[in-house]
């Protein structure tokens, strides 16, 4: 059974659901195995983000795993703030990030090598974990200038994204969460060229009672096996093994939909969707913002900046360019 949660002026009723399409995150409930999560698809918008810059496909993979996590995290926010997925390693692909304003924006940027990332793409050594290397990855949650910033680190070990993830959930928020991200590119019926798609799906296991959410203690240390009785609830066990029957494909393809997804995983138990939050790739810089930067150069920092009589200044994420006359920055100093 798939529900609807919602009664909206069309004359649809509680039971009745639109596709919510791309670039929309499915809010869901499955409520007999206390879950809660978010699902999306990624098209027009992530293409837009990763063509800007021309990525070569492995940055462009990465970059768009990154993407994925950081809408289905950012739509969570009950706040109008930032979310800010950002990765800094030793790999080929140094710095990927991905930053999202409440309650729509997207922005995303990967830093790379290019003679080491051929390098490893020559040697076979291309995988996401190989180009990111050994690092860490932050999420940082921004609620305003007047408000302390939150900040939780996990370590990048080699681990794919997915279970980057799931440890920060483990560390930093103790829900067991359970995520499921994929990438591709792909040319759709009536299209010209290959698009980049991408589609993600969070759960997280939310009883009331709070005892249920115990999860194993992980093995000691020392190189000692020891067995460890599993107290995962059954419920979230539950969830796991459905999980691990999504297929990469059915996360990207528009022709399964979110809401399709949903009902093949939880048709037994009946979910609840809720209103689609619409997502789209628009960048916070503006031509005010960089003045205020520039404004606060010194003199000498003004004439450094000069390039042929004009100050230029390109926006990393959204490769927009702002021209300024240095003079006016000259006579306010």
């Amino acid at each position: 059974m798939l529900e609807a949660a919602h009664v909206t002026d069309d004359n649809r009723t509680l039971g009745d659901f639109d596709f919510a399409g791309d670039d929309h995150v499915v809010p869901f409930e499955v409520a007999p195995l206390d879950v809660r999560g978010r699902i999306v698809q990624m098209g027009q918008m992530l293409d837009q983000i990763l063509a800007r810059h021309d990525y070569p496909a492995p940055v462009a993979r990465l970059l768009a795993e990154a993407s994925v996590l950081t809408v289905l995290l950012g739509t969570m926010l009950k706040f109008d703030g930032k979310l800010i997925l950002q990765t800094r390693s030793d790999g080929p692909v140094d710095l990927l990030v991905a930053d999202f304003t409440a309650p729509r924006s997207l922005r995303a940027y990967a830093r790379f090598d290019r003679d080491r990332l051929a390098a490893a793409v020559a040697a076979g050594e291309d995988s996401p974990e190989a180009l990111l290397g050994e690092g860490v990855l932050a999420f940082t949650i921004d609620q305003g200038p007047y408000m302390q910033r939150y900040q939780g680190i996990v370590q990048l070990d080699g681990s794919s994204m997915e279970e980057v993830a799931r440890a920060y959930f483990r560390q930093s928020e103790q829900i067991p969460t359970d995520v499921r991200l994929a990438v591709a590119r792909m040319r759709l019926p009536g299209d010209t060229r290959d698009r980049w798609r991408a589609g993600g799906v969070l759960a997280q296991f939310l009883p009331e009672a709070p005892e249920r959410l115990r999860l194993p203690d992980l093995p000691g240390g020392d190189g000692v096996e020891i067995e460890v009785e599993d107290q995962t609830d059954d419920a979230w066990r539950e969830l796991l093994a459905l999980f691990d029957t999504v297929e990469p494909d059915e996360l990207i393809d528009p022709t399964v939909g979110a809401e399709r997804l949903l009902y093949r995983l939880f048709h037994e138990h009946g979910v609840r969707v809720y209103d689609p939050l619409p997502v789209a790739d628009e960048c916070s810089c503006s031509r005010e913002k960089i003045r205020g930067i520039l404004a606060g150069f010194s003199a000498e920092e003004i004439v450094e900046s000069t390039e042929e009589g004009t100050i230029r200044v390109s926006c990393e994420f959204c490769s927009t360019e702002y021209v300024f006359d240095p003079a006016e920055f000259v006579a306010a100093n």
